[in-house]
């Protein structure tokens, strides 16, 4: 290796720079403070991010900071998986061994796939969201190792970035909230084009506020005259700075470069191509230097120095002298750690590979690719796999370059590296009728291939086929994120596959297109996995079958509930215990426990759910152990036991966390934030379901994270909120998702949202639809909350002209449906006392003993939101007919208390004007006023005489227009009145108004009402 050789074309002073040098530095003291940073730094091509980078580096470490630099690398079209971070981490941990140990401890295993210093990786487990759990360790890592001291993670050209790099970046970018950490990562502005990689990530990350974005200009003239003087050690001529500027166009590097040549007196740097001037600089350099110089080029981003020893056919002394003098024409420059070389620039190293001849390229390559194989020492072991793929590729052999590019997507899945998988995998796939039959005959499922499960062949001596690494592909791109790709690898599998000839195979891939399609919500996945259960009717078992079998009985109790989902489970449960395919039967398990439940056997199937979660749990099947959990929850607040649920939630998401199973995670606080909700902690719900939202990989725990906010929001009295949520819920679910559970609580929110907004037509279309649709088995916990909401809209309603044409039909419809319901759980009955109660009160039968009755039964079920609703309509029933004031009083204390801490603003309103109107106090140290005439309701609104005019007239369904002819006023005072009115109410729109008109009865005295007989 060399010693220090002399450069002379970088300027040793900073030019320029200082606004952008200044945000960094800013950023580096944020972070001491303990808020990290993540900053973006983009130029063209030698504009200087790499010495402004540097400038900033000097200053970080002058203040302490622990100081780490990692470069992407460009071997190919996949790149090394996490290679900067690797690198950056391998600093770290050389650095600060003891805190970096610290720092990773428990999870060593599992971080070993991005620092293989940690461990050995392991082979599995592998699933959707493996490359989460990743991620979020190595943040947590990084948080903790910045705990107590300044850390600057430096990532150089982005560009050149892997996917599973990027999407490292962009996760550390939008997670990491604590540490005193500063991430920088720095990329070439103009290979970022519109179809580059990149530039999606780049438009993400500008949507962060904690993510700021340096842009590089160019050097103006001053600028580039101070760089020259800096070169030159000397005040250069004038017209030289007018030449240099504009050939270089205030280009940094090019401006060193035609300093460099002007010094040396090469003026070939003043021709039309710049490439040439790149260029120009290498050739005048010795035979030898340049034919090391062109080695170099083609190695890759850096390249050992044991490597191209063993590849440039020199003697060591030949070899050294080459490097010396393109190290000392600035063309090379020796690596950080001493081991190896890299080019000054990267504009140089590629003018000068792409300079090379098509057989010399391939010639250079398998030099490379031979000195790997004959000695597994000359770099480091987890590049060798992937550069010895990508080199035997660039060799143009097919014969060595398909097992090892095989090899190298095993490697890239041990990481996680599941995109990176799917790359490679597709080049294999192309070489696949280009190797030799005799090489393609001689590889086997076993070394290279994960997913398709074992099916009466021996993997070790059955050749390996081209579906084997379509299906393996598949799984890449579906665990990697890439479902489009893993749709059109699935369509182009079967379209080569012989059903008749390997129906079993078959019925893998439908069964995967099953889970593609429903995922990317183009269907319900029914097609497919009818397909897939024809395929193996008659066939011998198989696991491919057992998988079938759960899937399908999964996919019947999710959408299209009914007794024979439970007999087409129990079956697959037994055929997966035949098998001995024991993670198969606990997922069938599952779905047992559930349908039980559901059936009516509850604590069968919550005994059978129990049992599964302990063995899950034992067998380290975390995302097993975690569906029980969402089942589990689920089932729980469906039989009314919403404490218990939060409690089983609240493990859940403990047990989930370690592992990073995102998804499991989010549905476990959907069910949290449900259970919450019912019983009234209202902040931690919204909390819950935040976190679902936040959390969520996929789209339906999403959607039910949105709904839960909805509701929260209806709950509220926030109708702006909750109608963006609801819209938000359905682009959550799309329009192919069939599942009862998610589409019934969809209307229960249309319908609440149209009754506030005093839409009686809508809400009973929305009733009609969801009537139509139907309340399957299992699913009375979403029907009765809906068939309640349109029974009140309607209660509401009445007196609201555009209501009461229809109302009979509409009043017949809830009852209906409600005679199909069941009553399973108390809560449930308490549900159908509350709704025949509010059918009455739609036809003003109502009576105190009707919502007494509500009272009771709903007083002991742990739903505070639910009771003040009761409690509120069984004092208006009590003041309506002249009954107990001091019980109505008590009534509405209690109400209004509730309603106050949940944040209820609706309820709590109605509460108030009520307890105004029949002048009644809602604390208890207030004197009762006697039952006198009670002021006007409507002035107690701050509404003047005339907008009290205006008000009923809109309550009546009148236009602006009609309110103008009959008060005699204009329209456009009609309309300046009702704008009034509404901004006075708080409501969105005349509807609105009307419909709190009308639910307040704010033109009604609260007067003692005939009592009518009761019934429904």
């Amino acid at each position: 290796m060399l010693g220090d050789v002399e450069t002379r074309s970088v300027s040793p002073v900073f030019v320029g720079r200082a606004d952008e040098l200044a945000v960094l530095t800013d950023a580096l003291t944020r972070a001491a403070a303990g808020e990290p940073q993540a900053m973006l730094v983009g130029g063209e091509a030698g504009v200087g991010k790499t010495r402004l980078t540097e400038e900033f580096l000097c200053e970080a470490e002058r203040r302490g900071a622990v100081v780490a630099v990692g470069g992407c690398v460009e071997i190919g079209a996949e790149g090394l998986p996490f290679a900067p971070f690797s690198t950056a981490l391998r600093t770290l941990h050389r650095l600060l061994p003891g805190e970096l140990a610290a720092a990773a401890a428990g999870q060593e295993d599992e971080l070993a796939r991005i620092l293989p210093e940690l461990g050995e990786t392991p082979r599995g487990p592998h699933d959707e969201e493996s490359t989460a759990r990743l991620f979020e360790l190595t943040a947590r890592m990084l948080e903790r190792l910045a705990a107590d001291r300044t850390v600057v993670l430096v990532l150089e050209d982005l560009h050149w970035a892997d996917t599973s790099t990027r999407h490292l970046l962009s996760y550390l970018f939008r997670t990491l909230a604590s540490g005193r950490l500063v991430v920088v990562a720095t990329y070439r502005a103009d290979d970022v084009h519109r179809r580059h990689p990149l530039r999606p990530l780049l438009a993400e990350l500008d949507r962060l506020r904690t993510v700021q974005r340096i842009e590089l200009p160019r050097f103006n003239r001053a600028e580039v005259r101070r760089q020259l003087a800096g070169i030159l050690a000397s005040q250069p001529d004038e017209a030289f700075v007018d030449s240099v500027f504009d050939r270089s166009d205030g280009n940094a590097f090019f401006v060193e470069e035609l300093a460099a040549c002007q010094r040396s007196g090469c003026h070939a740097g003043l021709t039309e191509s710049l490439r040439d001037l790149l260029l120009v600089r290498v050739e005048v350099l010795p035979e030898e230097a340049q034919r090391v110089v062109r080695m170099v080029a083609e190695g890759g981003s850096t390249v050992e120095y044991p490597l191209l020893r063993a590849v440039a056919g020199l003697g060591e002394d030949e070899l050294i002298e080459a490097l010396r003098a393109a190290v000392g024409a600035n063309i090379l420059l020796a690596t950080p750690d001493g081991d190896g070389y890299r080019f000054r620039h990267s504009l140089v190293r590629e003018a000068v590979s792409d300079d090379l001849l098509p057989g010399e390229r391939a010639r250079v390559n398998r030099r490379y690719a031979e000195a790997m194989e004959a000695d597994d020492w000359l770099i480091r072991a987890e590049e060798r796999v992937i550069r010895l793929a990508n080199y035997w590729y660039c060799a143009n052999d097919a014969a060595k370059a398909l097992p090892a590019v095989l090899a190298a997507s095993v490697a890239a899945r041990r990481r996680h590296a599941y995109s990176e998988q799917l790359n490679l995998l597709e080049r294999a796939l192309d070489l696949w009728e280009s190797a030799p039959r005799e090489i393609r005959e001689a590889l086997r499922p076993v070394d290279y291939t994960d997913v398709y499960p074992p099916c009466g062949c021996d993997p070790a001596t059955t050749p390996l086929k081209r579906l084997d690494l379509l299906a393996e592909a598949t799984v890449a791109a579906r665990f990697g994120g890439e479902r489009e790709r893993a749709l059109k690898l699935t369509k182009t599998a079967l379209r080569l596959l012989d059903e008749d000839q390997d129906p079993l195979r078959a019925a893998w891939f439908w069964t995967e297109r099953s889970r593609l399609v429903s995922s990317l919500a183009r269907g319900d996945g029914w097609e497919e996995l009818a397909k897939a259960q024809e395929l193996v009717k008659g066939l011998p078992p198989s696991q491919v079958h057992a998988e079938v079998l759960v899937r399908a009985a999964g996919w019947g109790m999710l959408h299209s509930p009914g007794p024979g989902n439970l007999e087409a489970a129990e079956r697959a449960a037994a055929y997966a215990r035949m098998l001995g395919a024991e993670e198969i039967e606990l997922n069938a398990r599952i779905t047992v426990g559930s349908l039980l439940t559901d059936a009516g056997d509850p604590e069968r199937g919550l005994a059978e759910m129990l049992v599964v979660r302990e063995r899950a749990a034992e067998l380290g099947l975390v995302m097993l152990a975690g569906r029980a959990h969402i089942n589990l929850t689920s089932q729980l607040e469906s039989m009314g036991r919403s404490r218990e649920a939060v409690e089983l939630a609240e493990q859940g998401v403990e047990l989930v966390k370690k592992s990073r199973l995102l998804d499991t995670e989010a549905w476990l606080s959907g069910n949290m934030a449900e259970s919450l909700y019912s019983l009234g902690r209202w902040e931690e719900a919204a909390e819950a379901a935040r976190r679902g939202l936040r959390v969520g990989q996929s789209a339906a725990p999403r959607g039910s994270a949105s709904a839960r906010l909805s509701y929260l929001a209806l709950a509220r009295g926030e109708l702006a909120e909750a109608s963006a949520r609801l819209t938000a819920a359905h682009a959550h679910f799309g329009t192919h998702d069939s599942q009862p559970q998610h589409r019934i609580p969809l209307y229960r929110l249309a319908v609440g949202i149209a009754a506030e907004e005093g839409r009686i037509a809508d809400v009973r279309a929305e009733i009609s639809d969801a009537v139509a649709y139907g309340f399957p088995l299992g699913h009375h916990r979403y029907a009765w909350p809906l068939l309640l909401a349109a029974a009140s809209a309607e209660a509401d309603a009445r007196g609201l002209p555009v209501a009461d044409a229809g109302r009979g039909a509409a009043l017949d419809v809830l009852r209906a449906a409600a005679r199909a319901l069941a009553t399973p759980a108390p809560v449930w009955a308490a549900h159908a006392d509350f709704l025949r109660a509010e059918l009455l009160r739609a036809e003003d039968r109502d009576t105190p003993a009707d919502w007494a009755g509500v009272e009771r039964a709903v007083r002991p079920l742990e739903r505070p939101y639910l009771l003040a609703r009761a409690r509120h309509r069984l004092a208006e029933a009590l003041l309506a007919s002249g009954g107990d004031r001091e019980s109505a009083a008590a009534l509405l204390r209690e109400a209004y208390a509730t309603a106050d801490r949940l944040g209820s603003r609706r309820l709590r309103e109605d509460l108030a004007l009520l307890a105004q109107r029949a002048r009644l106090p809602l604390t208890g140290d207030e004197p009762a006023a006697p039952p006198a005439p009670a002021p006007d309701p409507v002035e107690s609104l701050g509404l003047t005489s005339r907008e009290r005019d205006v008000l009923g007239l809109v309550a009546a369904g009148k236009s602006n227009r009609q309110i103008a002819e009959e008060l005699f006023i204009s329209p456009k005072t009609a309309s300046v009145h009702v704008s009034n009115i509404l901004a006075k109410l708080g409501v969105a729109g005349r509807g609105e108004a009307a419909a709190l008109a009308h639910r307040l009865r704010l033109f009604e005295p609260l007067t003692p009402a005939a009592t009518a007989p009761p019934g429904v």
